[in-house]
């Protein structure tokens, strides 16, 4: 018989499971940036910049008005934790999981990889070595490097393949970000690229390794069913249900039900189930807690949908929408954009969920006042429309 638990109790162990509740550092710095990433065991990349690129945001959600130079030194500084890689879509980890990642690496030389990536892998396979020979001789590079004269046209430097180029050697693990300039990437050999340390560890078989990545996902998602598992860190369909009931099968994943769940879930060892969360947070769009759609409706009954790609006519809440955290639930949402020029945070439009509480503005505003000043800017303004905007610009 597998216990059962209370929908409310997952809420509970996910938000705890993702470094909700907890009381915020007074001084935010990079052990702090770096703990949470080891915590999480990815973060997402975006180059969306109308509030702040989306790997900033999950930090401030949980830690507060951190200095953005913290992740930029964890991520891309001289003696950085982090490195970037396809996790979850392209993504932000601990330097120590690279060797997880070996057999994706060498599945992408193989040409198991995206369908477009792979047909160029097998076609262009000179060219691409070309490319790495190159990379060898020059040292770091940009894309930027790889074209000659305007962008798209002909020529053995061309944009398009010399891109292409280095996205299949990243995917093959054979070149890696050494740092970036603004948001362009300098790739580099990965030998060159990452240190020793992490280039000697051993690399484990394609069951240890995928073993290793259901264990930390479990970790961060606290309680998940099989498809939250899988998606975490983008594994295979077949793969991922056989590592998960090797992980039962040796006591290291409990199975439960969650009362209101079609499908079954696990629990994570050690998971904690706090008598209660408290504190807000605006979240990406892209954040952990809610880059799953369907998982992120399971816990909070709140349908989440990215707009961006919407035609404006029909977008629903906005553009760059961030949920908010109240608590222990999504209680409203807003669409922000910052005005650099004008030195303001924009709240273009602003809705109630139907969790929201008489306080729901009044927090909301503290936060957005937080969020403000992270980023430079000097206040709040709200211009747009939605059912809590009023309120919102009362409490501002």
């Amino acid at each position: 018989m597998t216990e059962t638990i209370s929908l409310k109790t997952a809420r509970r162990i996910a938000l705890a499971a993702q470094g909700f509740g907890r009381t915020r550092p007074a001084a935010p710095g990079r052990s702090h940036v770096r703990d949470l990433v080891r915590k999480l065991g990815v973060v997402q990349i975006d180059s969306v910049n109308v509030v702040a690129r989306t790997h900033y945001l999950p930090a401030f959600s949980r830690l507060g008005d951190y200095p953005r130079e913290a992740l930029e030194a964890e991520a891309w500084g001289a003696r950085r934790s982090l490195f970037e890689y396809w996790g979850h879509e392209a993504s932000l980890m601990p330097m120590e999981l690279q060797p997880l990642f070996r057999w994706r690496m060498a599945r992408a030389r193989d040409g198991a990889m995206w369908t477009g990536l792979a047909r160029f892998g097998r076609e262009k396979r000179d060219y691409i070595d070309g490319v790495l020979a190159e990379i060898e001789r020059r040292g770091p590079v940009t894309g930027g490097d790889f074209a000659q004269g305007p962008r798209g046209q002909p020529g053995w430097w061309s944009w398009s393949d010399g891109k292409r180029a280095l996205e299949w050697l990243f995917w093959a693990g054979l070149i890696t970000t050494k740092t970036r300039r603004g948001f362009e990437r300098v790739y580099d050999l990965t030998e060159r690229a990452l240190p020793d340390r992490i280039l000697d560890l051993p690399t484990p078989d394609e069951p240890d390794a995928q073993r290793e990545m259901v264990r930390i996902a479990a970790r961060a998602l606290g309680v998940a069913t099989e498809a939250d598992l899988r998606d975490w860190f983008r594994m295979p369909v077949a793969e991922t249900k056989a590592r998960i009931a090797e992980l039962v099968e040796a006591g290291e994943l409990t199975p439960v039900t969650v009362k209101g769940w079609r499908h079954a879930a696990y629990l994570a060892p050690g998971a904690r189930t706090p008598r209660k969360v408290e504190g807000v947070a605006l979240l990406s769009p892209f954040d952990n807690l809610i880059w799953a759609r369907d998982r992120t409706e399971r816990l909070f009954g709140v349908r989440v949908r990215l707009e961006i790609y919407t035609p404006a006519h029909k977008r629903e809440h906005g553009y760059y929408v961030l949920p908010f955290l109240e608590d222990e639930a999504i209680t409203a949402r807003v669409d922000l954009k910052a005005d650099r020029k004008a030195g303001q945070l924009l709240v273009q439009a602003a809705w109630r969920e139907r969790d929201a509480t008489p306080d729901t503005a009044v927090r909301l505003a503290d936060e957005l006042k937080r969020m403000a000043g992270w980023l430079g800017l000097g206040g709040v303004h709200v211009v747009g429309k939605g059912d809590l905007a009023e309120a919102l610009a009362g409490a501002l």
